[in-house]
């Protein structure tokens, strides 16, 4: 690809993939949050032209900028309401599916040929096998059902405006980056704090992809994603959570302790959570390179690095 457009600019996903773009030699034009204080995140690469923009204000862009600038591909990694409280507010995450579509009337008018939309697992609901395209669709959060939303209006709408579409079902990634509150980011701050963090059992099977490889997989599916494409995105591999600690752990310290069982699950607890990778790979030839034990000490290294700073 010779250049895209990205929203989310600054989320985890977002400096991941450009970094690869960047890696790879193609141009990005990233819209970040306005005044937004993560702009230092991304590349200061010459690759990488920025431009502050709120996704409540996509549909006003095309008054300030160019049409036709025939970009490759428009990723979309803008979402706002991501955090615990917010995922279950049906109103914030309603203005997201209207951004979706304001994100690809955007991509027609720069010239895009191929639009990315970063889905969830939380669109499956809770599941007991494989997450593949075939796997039935039951959301249980507001979150979740304006994600699977988002894809079935976008779709509809890339039809309309001759662009192809491509859906990502993405499950858990972690990495540089990643937000405060989810489990790894949380268990890291607790044990390099020295404390005792608390868990469940941890008999959880969860499957974590490194945010390096996810950054390497969208890169691949804007390159030889097919149109009308829904691909979910994941190691491939679960293993029980417990076993994700001890990892984690082992990395910031072996001596310190950590509370497995001393947490209640909870009512509508996702036991098995895993990706069918199966036909990303075979159309883009994606493979995960990165195991847990070498992703997860480069994010210990990571904060510990930022909290440094």
């Amino acid at each position: 690809m010779r250049s895209v457009v990205v929203t989310g600019a600054t989320s985890m996903l977002g400096v991941s993939f450009i970094n690869e773009c960047v890696a790879q030699g193609t141009k990005v034009l990233a819209l970040a949050r306005e005044n937004s204080k993560n702009l230092s995140r991304l590349s200061p690469s010459n690759l990488v032209e920025i431009v502050e923009c709120d996704l409540s204000k996509m549909s006003e862009l095309s008054t300030k900028m160019a049409a036709n600038q025939n970009f490759d591909c428009f990723y979309h990694f803008g979402w706002q309401g991501t955090d615990k409280t917010e995922r279950y507010d049906p109103q914030t995450q309603l203005e997201n599916v209207q951004f979706t579509l304001d994100a690809l009337n955007l991509a027609k008018y720069l010239g895009c040929k191929k639009f990315v939309g970063a889905g969830s697992q939380a669109e499956f609901g809770r599941a007991t096998e494989k997450l593949s395209p075939n796997t039935p669709v039951n959301p249980e959060s507001a979150y979740g059902v304006a994600k699977y939303s988002a894809y079935k209006l976008s779709k509809i709408l890339a039809r309309k405006l001759k662009i192809e579409h491509v859906w990502v079902r993405v499950l858990s990634v972690y990495g540089p980056f990643d937000s405060p509150d989810t489990m790894i980011m949380t268990g890291i701050r607790q044990l390099v704090e020295k404390n005792r963090p608390q868990y469940t059992k941890g008999q959880q099977l969860w499957d974590y992809l490194f945010s390096g490889d996810a950054g390497k997989a969208f890169y691949l599916i804007g390159e030889k994603g097919k149109d009308e494409a829904l691909y979910c995105l994941g190691r491939g591999i679960a293993r029980p959570l417990s076993d994700y600690v001890k990892i984690m752990r082992d990395a910031v310290d072996p001596k310190l302790e950590v509370g497995l069982g001393e947490i209640e699950y909870s009512a509508n607890q996702v036991m098995y959570l895993c990706a069918d990778i199966e036909n990303l790979t075979k159309d883009t030839g994606f493979v995960p390179e990165t195991d847990f034990e070498t992703g997860i000490k480069k994010t210990i290294r990571w904060y510990e690095e930022e909290l440094s700073k």
